[in-house]
């Protein structure tokens, strides 16, 4: 039956009405698996012949049970379920094109409505695998979650992760539909996320990691107990706005200060360089710092003063006051190699190629009280470090944020 000059069955020509009692013998369960298969009586364009359409397999059906034995092939049902379900063209990749004359052929002898079959190449992605098979064995063996799994590249998996239907569409767009078979790397599709969620996600202050800073002389300035921030500073035009709490206790970045002045490339908080917070025009030096019984700083004392054209930081960083806590999962690339399923580069298949940095947690990132009610898919641009959108763990108590993309320049821990 398979491979080239196969023989014709020898049962071809049996007569209608023996077929239709072998085959209720077949739905009955008097053959064994292997022994009996029901086969399309044609021969197609590219020279297959009789493709089976019914085979015998005693397995339980995950609707029906064990009421059957028999099942249809793909060959059979593809095009009959797409007539039923008046689909009007069939979209497949390009390996279906051998299976489009039986589609037409069996449409045709039924004399129902047949759909239109069209072929394109695959879209494949380094660092990863699209393949079903392959991403329930990742399932099976726990290496992610489930089909939404944000390191995935399934539908679910990129909605979950926060990159809206919009840009995915700007994305195909962009490749344009082609019968080659494409390959292309993870950036390309950021890219055209970051700049679409640039524009619609609205930006807000969130720390990673967090350290106290106490400003020493908070009630010298005078300051408002809240301040109103722009949703979309990059355009003037946009009212949108929402409030930040001020306080005396605010919580930065910890990779925003250093305890010595020795790396000259860094800009933010040393002991004898200052630092300018965003969006409130205070400058900030450094007074003390404060260690637990470890020696290490749990909080850095500063003397605030109000921004000036004579004494302009190097950098401003961003900031929270009064926060919430939340959680936040940053996700990298599932594999190491850019094509986990070539046999010579990974040897020992794909699952030994898993990157162990793949996923990592932060239980107790820092973000505003303005979007401590979020929902569920809710985006947002952490200023400074990047787009994250709301997970469908969250609970009422603790949001849960996934980052769907990095900044362009990599975020505040690429900046000096």
């Amino acid at each position: 039956m398979r491979g080239f000059e196969v023989q014709l069955s020898p049962w071809r020509e049996r007569p209608i009405e023996e077929n239709i009692q072998l085959f209720e013998d077949m739905k009955n369960g008097k053959f064994d698996e292997g022994e009996a298969t029901l086969r399309l009586k044609l021969t197609l364009e590219e020279g297959k012949v009789d493709p089976v359409a019914y085979r015998i397999k005693y397995v339980p059906h995950h609707r029906t049970g064990n009421q059957w034995c028999i099942y249809p092939t793909y060959d059979y049902t593809h095009c009959l379920c797409d007539s039923i379900e008046n689909i009007t063209h069939s979209l497949c990749t390009k390996e279906f094109q051998s299976r489009r004359s039986s589609y037409y052929w069996l449409c045709n002898a039924l004399d129902i409505y047949c759909p239109v079959q069209w072929e394109y190449g695959r879209l494949n992605v380094n660092y990863t695998v699209v393949s079903k098979r392959k991403i329930l064995k990742l399932i099976t063996t726990k290496t992610v979650n489930d089909w939404d799994d944000p390191r995935l590249f399934t539908l679910t998996a990129l909605r979950r992760r926060g990159i809206p239907s919009e840009a995915i569409n700007r994305f195909v767009a962009k490749l344009g539909l082609t019968m080659s078979q494409m390959v292309i790397d993870p950036h390309v599709l950021d890219a055209t996320v970051r700049d679409y969620l640039n524009i619609h996600a609205p930006r807000t202050m969130a720390v990673l990691e967090g350290l106290k800073l106490t400003i020493e002389n908070f009630s010298e300035l005078n300051l408002p107990s809240s301040v109103d921030v722009p949703d979309f500073p990059s355009d003037p035009t946009d009212p949108r706005k929402h409030s930040v709490s001020v306080d005396r206790e605010i919580f930065i970045e910890k990779s925003d200060y250093k305890p010595d002045d020795s790396d000259k490339s860094f800009r933010r908080l040393t002991p004898k360089q200052a630092v300018g917070l965003k969006h409130i025009g205070l400058v900030l030096r450094f007074v003390k710092e404060v260690k637990d019984a470890e020696g290490h700083v749990t909080e850095v004392v500063v003397k605030a003063e109000k921004l000036s054209e004579k004494d302009k930081p190097k950098a401003f960083i961003h900031w929270v006051a009064k926060p919430v806590s939340c959680e936040v999962r940053l996700y990298d690339r599932l594999f190491k190699s850019k094509n986990p399923e070539d046999a010579q580069l990974v040897p020992g298949g794909f699952l030994s190629d898993i990157n162990p940095d793949s996923l990592t947690v932060v239980y107790n990132a820092l973000i505003d009280q303005s979007i401590a009610k979020s929902k569920v898919y809710d985006r947002f641009q952490f200023e400074r470090i990047g787009f994250f959108c709301v997970d469908r763990d969250s609970t009422s108590s603790t949001l849960v944020f996934n980052r769907t993309v990095m900044l362009k320049d990599g975020g505040a821990s690429g900046k000096n």
